[in-house]
């Protein structure tokens, strides 16, 4: 029997390779059957039940059978999920996984550098700001700009709350009269970003919106002006680009219009929708984002990388570093300036440590370019439009005009329906597409005249999402029509 290595948590390059090269010859099995799995995944009861029995105990000796039983357990647990890299998948917002930016997790995670002080690691600093130069220059921002990467839309949006808090109302802590606006289609963080910033709820405004559920800035003039001669203090702006319900674009151009007149902070959560300024269309379609304070972006959703990368662009960079910017004795040796440098992720936003988080996107962009993103960003939207064009010819409603990649959709509503009965009947027709497992689909609720009408969604937003995917799903809603249809006889 050989004797345990001295050092049990630094490996050989022995040990090194095997583990390496075990995972990814996992990998190369489990990521090319993606497209032959469920689309929905497992999850519900049984899913916890078998989790609950996977699930190893945390002992003082490593796992019997070790990497190959870790690996075993870890391949399983994955199976008890919602297949959200599948290329059926086209509920709520899917996220990608490239393989490339997963690549650069691990090599970032293994180099282990500080990148929270861009003095602590200058070659890996460069690397994630030219990235992040290169983003703030697809969305129409200039050079006096900056940019933080974080997990997501939720902390991007929250960063941009409290750079728009600090400039307007200041650091005394008293935001008493603080106002805050966006329409009743904006994501769920944007309220907890509020709140979790200090702004009192009775100092959310929910704008109305037109009959497209676009934030209406009409009605937004109209609350500034009425808020301003009740004596609050109007100090933000929040406009959807793509909207997680429906993608409905807001009228980026007028609402900044409305911002500048009134001196508040225009903020833009593009995090679904920002990356379609890649391709002609979607830029076209985009108009206006340019002229934002701050936009939070995904690269999780629309550059197709694994969960867990957002980012908040701000346009004038030395808002963003004067709310966020904090000194410390215990930093002094890595605070010296150079002519070459670039600034420092812990200056722009709340964390020190942090993981070296620009390497998930820098390695795409290195090993593909990034012209197919361009090409995919395009091919969703195209994709979107083949979908709506394939229900013309069925007896469902488009309550909305899909302007990116998701496409809402229902029966329509019968003469003298109750709201409950034609709310049953379209989650039916969710149940019916989706147990046939090869396309997955959400659903989400839109205001009608006497409620919230449950409505379904389809989101293509996968790199490995193509036409005969969405095809399938359009197979998929005609068998569930018909098969509802036959129930009924």
């Amino acid at each position: 029997m050989s004797s345990p290595p001295p050092w049990p948590l630094e490996p050989d390059p022995e040990t090194l390779e095997r583990w390496t090269v075990a995972a990814a010859e996992l990998l190369r099995h489990e990521l090319p059957a993606l497209a032959f799995g469920r689309a929905d995944g497992v999850t519900g009861p049984r899913a916890w039940a078998d989790a609950a029995a996977l699930s190893p105990p945390i002992a003082e000796a490593p796992l019997a059978g070790g990497l190959d039983g870790a690996l075993a357990a870890l391949t399983e647990s994955a199976r008890l999920a919602l297949n959200t890299g599948g290329p059926g998948y086209f509920a709520y917002v899917p996220g990608g996984g490239l393989y490339s930016a997963a690549l650069g997790a691990l090599l970032g995670d293994a180099f282990n550098r500080f990148t929270g002080l861009a003095a602590a690691a200058p070659g890996f600093a460069r690397l994630e700001a030219d990235v992040l130069r290169w983003l703030a220059r697809e969305l129409g921002f200039g050079a006096e700009s900056r940019g933080l990467f974080t997990t997501g839309g939720s902390l991007a949006n929250f960063g941009a709350v409290v750079s728009a808090r600090h400039h307007h109302l200041g650091d005394d802590g008293d935001y008493r009269g603080a106002t805050l606006y966006t329409s009743s289609q904006a994501h769920r963080c944007v309220g907890k970003a509020a709140r979790l910033a200090g702004i009192p709820t009775a100092g959310w405004r929910e704008v109305p919106t037109d009959p497209a559920l676009r934030l209406d800035p009409g009605r937004l003039d109209d609350l500034l002006r009425a808020d301003r001669a009740a004596g609050r203090r109007p100090f933000m702006v929040v406009a959807s680009a793509g909207t997680t319900n429906t993608g409905t674009i807001d009228p980026l151009e007028a609402i900044a219009d409305v911002c500048a007149a009134h001196d508040v902070w225009f903020h833009v959560d593009a995090a679904y929708g920002g990356f379609f300024v890649l391709c002609d269309a979607g830029r076209e379609r985009l108009a206006g984002v340019s002229r934002a304070d701050s936009i939070a972006v995904d690269p999780h959703k629309g550059m197709f990388l694994p969960y867990g990368l957002g980012a908040l662009l701000v346009r004038d960079g030395q808002r963003l570093r004067a709310a966020h910017q904090e000194t410390a004795a215990y930093l002094q040796d890595l605070e010296a300036e150079d002519p070459l440098a670039v600034p420092s992720p812990s200056d722009l936003g709340p964390e020190l440590s942090r993981g070296f988080r620009g390497l998930r996107l820098w390695l795409p962009l290195m090993l593909h370019g990034a012209g197919p993103f361009r090409d995919a960003a395009a091919e969703k939207l195209a994709l979107a439009r083949r979908f709506r064009e394939a229900l013309r010819g069925l007896p469902i409603e488009v309550p909305v005009e899909p302007e990116l990649s998701v496409v809402a959709f229902r029966l329509p509503r019968r003469a003298g329906e109750a709201l409950a009965a034609w709310n049953e009947r379209n989650r039916a027709l969710l149940a019916a597409i989706n147990r046939r497992q090869r396309v997955f689909l959400s659903s989400t609720t839109l205001p009608t005249q006497d409620g919230d009408a449950v409505t379904l969604r389809l989101c293509v937003l996968c790199f490995r999402s193509h036409a005969a995917h969405v095809d399938q799903c359009v197979t998929d809603l005609v068998a569930a029509l018909d098969e509802l249809a036959g129930a009924l006889d």
